[in-house]
């Protein structure tokens, strides 16, 4: 289950770090006219005002349910997080391949470029330091034997995961632009300048893709996975009472907020009293290992009341909320 303090912890050291690691980029870019340096900075300003949205996601998720909003306000975060990914692409993304169109077409000259190694070593610095924070978060829940894609495809929190991506997406920017400064300067050919700006783009709209691909996935209703499904049935097989379960319905509402609806067949010879006592216990079965199902929908049917009113109405079934 996702831990709400573990992903404001990654967003917070995240947002200190691109803040200072933002002015220094803007001014180391101001004195060396470099272009690959002005993209980073707008990367690092860019992934600040992210790390604010999603915060402000986080805390609008966890409003409780109101009368508009009867299953509370989780969905908020998906919301966010796919704003933040349309940022990433639009302004992160576009306006570092912008940059550096521009430079290649009207390339600076060349100047002094202690400034960029000073800044960029001290950026890679802090972007690792906010690295670890999001992988820490990522991976307190992890599954086993999943790779790190499978991880992060397997994550449902966007604070998290959009977190980890985009300090990825830092660490490797930092990289190229440190490889553009360098052989630049080596080969005297402030193109290569350019180049590395182009290709920050072209890797922050790539991690901007993924992100909303898997945020509107998120958003539009994705169920647990296959495995939880079957747990799920082979609790409410285990349970007294259990004659037949159809597959289970479900949806994440949250990262630690996901809905369930069950239609279980229950033995013909349990009286109402006996169904209510198993649906009771069946909740508590599920809850018991998967308490993100906050809300659990147990549809009862009983093959005696189906039985004694075939010949006169369908039967009215018992729906029974958590």
């Amino acid at each position: 289950m996702a831990d709400p303090n573990s992903s404001k912890t990654a967003l917070y050291g995240g947002l200190l770090a691109n803040i200072g690691i933002a002015i220094s980029k803007f001014v180391a870019a101001y004195f060396t006219r470099s272009s690959a340096m002005l993209s980073e900075g707008i990367h690092s300003l860019v992934d600040s005002g992210n790390a604010v949205l999603l915060l402000y996601g986080v805390n609008r998720s966890q409003k409780p349910a109101d009368a508009q909003h009867p299953f509370g306000h989780s969905k908020e975060l998906y919301f966010w997080g796919l704003i933040v990914a349309v940022l990433i692409f639009a302004i992160g993304g576009g306006m570092s391949f912008y940059e550096g169109i521009k430079h290649i077409e009207h390339p600076e000259p060349l100047t002094d470029p202690l400034w960029n190694y000073v800044v960029l070593g001290v950026s890679i610095g802090f972007e690792a330091w906010a690295f670890y924070l999001a992988m820490k978060a990522l991976l307190v829940n992890r599954a086993e034997n999943l790779s790190f894609w499978g991880i992060l495809r397997a994550s449902k929190d966007p604070a998290v995961f959009a977190s980890v991506l985009e300090n990825l997406a830092a660490l490797l920017g930092l990289l190229l632009a440190l490889l553009g400064v360098f052989f630049g300067h080596l080969l005297n050919n402030p193109f290569l300048d350019g180049a590395a700006s182009i290709a920050i783009g072209l890797l922050l709209m790539l991690v901007a893709v993924f992100l909303v691909a898997r945020t509107r996935t998120l958003l539009v209703g994705e169920g647990v996975d296959a495995d939880t499904l079957q747990a799920l049935q082979t609790i409410a097989h285990e349970q007294p009472g259990v004659e037949a379960i159809r597959p289970p319905l479900t949806m994440y509402l949250g990262p630690a907020d996901v809905i369930l609806a069950l239609d279980v067949q229950f033995q013909p010879n349990l009286t109402a009293q006996q169904v209510e006592v198993a649906i009771e216990q069946l909740q508590d079965a599920i809850r018991a290992r998967y308490p993100e199902f906050k809300r659990i929908f147990i549809e009862a049917k009983s093959v005696l009341n189906r039985q004694r009113h075939a010949t006169d109405a369908p039967p009215q079934p018992a729906s029974t909320p958590a």
